[in-house]
């Protein structure tokens, strides 16, 4: 068999069990069953498909049609424009995540950020980000000692300055000592499990999907740890949940102000801004 012939099968199998981008998702798992990239397959679309190779391709159309997310299949996930290891034990980076991380860049220049914060830093995406594009170096923290040993994979591999602790959101830091704290947190209620894709409810951790039945559980928690532990002047920025805003809003009105709200491409609300009041 060709590897245009593999591509071919494996993007008809996709289609029919409505597996999303079929014809991209064979791409990238022959790919990677053949440790190369997109372009070879179309350069050497002729070239015999070994057995080693087919018997990993066949693996790994399995995996797919079974509901595993592709990024788990190839334990990578582009990111800010690197690159991170990511498997079942921390959630897969998202494109939207990047207003958080821009946000936070952007405050890091213009304000003095020195000591930052990154709860629930799963992959440890956001805080590796940061610290590579300002030079400044990051603390961040995660309840799940899995995914932490994952972030410390990324660290290395990036050579971030990033220091990585075992925490439940902010208890674990003590003193008014933060300039800036960010967090991409749970926020999925409880009761949009069964309506989720299954790709993120069967595979992701629900440790860092769901947040209670009504989804605001972790956001009534952080932003009363951080008001706790960000210094007076400094900010604290968290990525939002479908229909979180107003309610988040409510959450921070005694303790923070200069309230923003970044929306993304399609003007939904996705992170929300606050300063610590003095």
């Amino acid at each position: 068999m060709t590897l245009q012939t593999a591509l071919r099968q494996g993007a008809e199998i996709l289609d029919k069990n409505s597996v999303a981008a079929p014809r991209l998702t064979a791409e990238v798992l022959l790919s990677h069953a053949l440790r190369c990239d997109r372009a070879y397959l179309y350069a050497h679309g002729g070239d015999e498909l070994t057995t080693v190779a087919w018997i990993h391709y066949g693996r790994y159309l399995d995996e797919r049609l079974r509901g595993k997310p592709t990024q788990y299949i190839t334990k990578k996930q582009e990111f800010y424009g690197r690159e991170f290891r990511v498997t079942p034990d921390v959630l897969i980076p998202r494109p939207e995540t990047e207003h958080l991380v821009e946000a936070a860049i952007a405050a890091i220049r213009t304000h003095s950020s020195e000591r930052i914060l990154d709860i629930g830093t799963g992959s440890g995406a956001i805080a590796i980000t940061l610290a590579l594009e300002t030079g400044v170096p990051v603390f961040a923290s995660d309840v799940s000692m899995k995914a932490l040993a994952v972030a410390r994979e990324n660290r290395d591999r990036h050579n971030a300055r990033v220091s990585f602790f075992c925490g439940d959101l902010a208890s674990a830091v003590a003193g008014r000592s933060i300039d800036l704290l960010v967090s991409n947190p749970p926020y999925v209620p409880g009761v949009d499990g069964a309506n989720m894709q299954r790709e993120v409810r069967d595979w992701e951790p629900h440790v860092a999907l769901f947040a209670g039945d009504s989804g605001l559980e972790i956001y009534e928690r952080l932003t009363s740890e951080a008001a706790a532990v960000v210094r007076p002047g400094g900010r604290l920025m968290m990525e939002l949940g479908y229909r979180s805003l107003d309610a988040v809003r409510a959450m921070l009105k005694w303790d923070w102000t200069d309230i923003e709200t970044v929306f993304d491409l399609a003007s939904l609300p996705r992170v929300i801004i606050a300063v610590r009041r003095f």
